[in-house]
């Protein structure tokens, strides 16, 4: 009785995807430029209201710099960032009869070379949500401690960043009503992700 050969070595092809899924997956960090510049402007912005006394003792000098800084971050994370981290957009239209309407909208899923990766969608949220949390400690430290002249910047911190916050989850839900639910998954998302 004969038994048949059986080659164990033939060449089998395995389907691991193209190379650029594979390097698109493998990348951390797609857009490093805007990743550094929505975070600088932020965490510039908190550590120069913190240190500006040392630097400067004009007031003035200090509440434009940091005002100068947040102005910055909003229009940089609201025009740019938030396209090229996460793919959302918002803005405010007027019509011909004078009436505003807000347009929140969000990238359709895709896989090409303008997705971004995880990495930067995390680094966007957390930015996002930590940073009114930081104005709104200032904000009550500020008061409690009576240095009311600082008030107004500090208003005008959460007033900006929290603009930002509300416009990108309100993309995030797709425009939808009930902004406190998503607002909420989405922090519990984040929280959790982070613990993982």
């Amino acid at each position: 009785m004969k038994q048949a050969v059986v080659d164990d070595t033939e060449d089998v092809s395995l389907d691991l995807g193209n190379e650029d899924e594979l390097s698109l997956r493998k990348a951390k960090i797609r857009h490093p430029l805007a990743t550094f510049f929505h975070l600088f402007f932020r965490v510039g912005a908190v550590v120069a209201y913190l240190f500006c006394d040392w630097f400067s003792k004009s007031f003035v000098v200090c509440f434009v710099t940091i005002l100068l800084l947040l102005s910055i971050d909003f229009w940089s994370v609201k025009n740019v960032t938030g396209r090229l981290l996460v793919g959302l957009r918002w803005w405010n239209q007027i019509d011909e009869d004078g009436k505003s309407h807000w347009i929140f909208e969000a990238k359709k899923a895709a896989t090409n070379n303008s997705t971004s990766t995880e990495v930067e969608a995390r680094i966007f949220w957390l930015g996002l949500i930590i940073c009114p949390m930081i104005w709104t400690v200032f904000f009550f430290s500020t008061l409690f401690s009576l240095k009311l002249k600082w008030l107004a910047l500090v208003i005008a911190g959460i007033s900006l960043q929290s603009a930002n916050l509300y416009g990108y989850v309100h993309c995030k839900a797709g425009g939808q009503q009930n902004v406190g639910k998503t607002a909420s998954r989405l922090l519990s998302q984040q929280l959790f992700q982070r613990t993982l």
